[in-house]
């Protein structure tokens, strides 16, 4: 990578942002079967790229780290990659995948994978769009979430009631086939039976043979206050439902509406109050609206536009549980316009007054333009 600096852990990859957990974690099985180093002795170019997939696999697989990358990039990450000096196995925080791709390089050895395993239900990713204020203070939402349950007529086997599935011809029920690739005997997931170890031949009339039917449930989702625009939240185990394994997660992407008065930024609130010449010039005081309500602002005399006043602790709660920001409020003073002949009378008479001159065109500036222009 030019001048050292890391790619974009999406793009190492080769999945887009919303990509679910499972679509992370068969792309990083792709990238690390076809780079392993055992598998490419001596091709640095093979090692890197492998010790670059299971670093952006070990971020983000997972979700908080996730979070973080999302939001800061690779200066959010403290700790860089984490994975070991020999680019696998001992040290890394990755499970069993790292079996499966040892299965998969060698034919099995190492990767307990001579029979099919339960599978993890899917992961779901349900968008959910919230009011600034809800974003600010939390709230908790009732969603209704469609699913893949397990069907009640076969219990999720997939075969006609009163019949079983049958072992797989291709595969004799190990749900992988091997494919010799030069010196390499590479097991692969039995397209016959797609890893099942079983087909049916006399499919359940009502699921037709998936084993699952399509249902709605309600959950009723915590969002803490603090969220903004792309925070993900996880709901473990209310994703898809497995078969012979665990369920899989939820995820749910915020997004926040926008409001009328207000405008975030970091855990500080910005609001633009519109005064007026004689208020800006006098001074007053002014209700300024928060997210808690009116607050009694005063506002000097000789106030500028533009000028900003800080109301601590008025601002967007911090996500982590402590503390708030501040609410800046941000003066705008108004030109009057439409004024009638007694208020211009009055204009120039002030103006006067104070030496103002109201017609800039004094001659010296017009002197200046003639010459510029000749």
């Amino acid at each position: 990578m030019a001048n050292g600096e890391k790619r974009d852990y999406y793009e190492v990859l080769g999945v887009h942002r919303n990509a679910s957990e499972t679509e992370i974690k068969k792309a990083f099985r792709k990238e690390a079967i076809q780079h392993h180093p055992d598998k490419n002795p001596g091709d640095k170019a093979a090692e890197d790229r492998f010790k670059e997939a299971t670093e952006a696999y070990e971020v983000l697989s997972d979700p908080q780290k996730r979070a973080q990358y999302d939001q800061f990039g690779h200066a959010g990450l403290s700790g860089g990659g984490g994975f070991s000096s020999n680019g696998f196995g001992a040290g890394t925080p990755f499970g069993d995948i790292f079996g499966d791709i040892f299965g998969d390089i060698f034919g099995g050895a190492g990767g307990g994978r001579g029979r099919p395993q339960g599978r993890r239900g899917d992961d779901l990713l349900y968008n959910m769009e919230i009011s600034f204020e809800e974003a600010a203070f939390g709230v908790e939402k009732k969603i209704d979430v469609p699913f893949a349950k397990r069907c009640g007529t076969c219990n999720g086997s997939g075969a006609k009631p009163g019949t079983d599935p049958k072992t797989c011809p291709t595969c004799r029920g190990a749900g992988q086939v091997r494919d010799q690739q030069g010196f390499f005997s590479v097991s692969k997931t039995c397209g016959h039976c797609n890893g099942e170890g079983k087909v049916v031949e006399s499919p359940c009339p009502d699921c037709r043979g998936k084993g699952s039917v399509k249902d709605t449930k309600t959950l009723s989702v915590k969002i803490p206050g603090g969220v903004e625009t792309g925070s993900r939240l996880k709901v473990t185990g209310e994703g898809g439902q497995g078969k012979g394994g665990p369920n899989g997660d939820l995820y749910v992407a915020i997004s926040v509406r926008d409001h009328v008065l207000f405008q975030r930024e970091d855990n500080n609130v910005i609001c633009e109050i519109p005064i007026s010449f004689v208020q800006a010039s006098l001074g007053c005081e002014l209700d300024v609206p928060t997210l808690d309500g009116k607050v009694a602002m005063k506002i000097p005399e000789g106030t500028q536009s533009g000028k900003i006043y800080r109301l601590k602790g008025k601002g967007i709660p911090s996500l982590q549980g402590y503390g708030r920001g501040d609410q800046l409020v941000v003066v705008k003073v108004e030109t009057p316009i439409n004024l009638n002949k007694k208020q211009k009378e009055l204009l120039e008479e002030f103006a006067k007054i104070s030496g103002e001159n109201i017609h800039p065109l004094k001659k010296g500036f017009v002197d200046k333009v003639m010459d510029f222009l000749s």
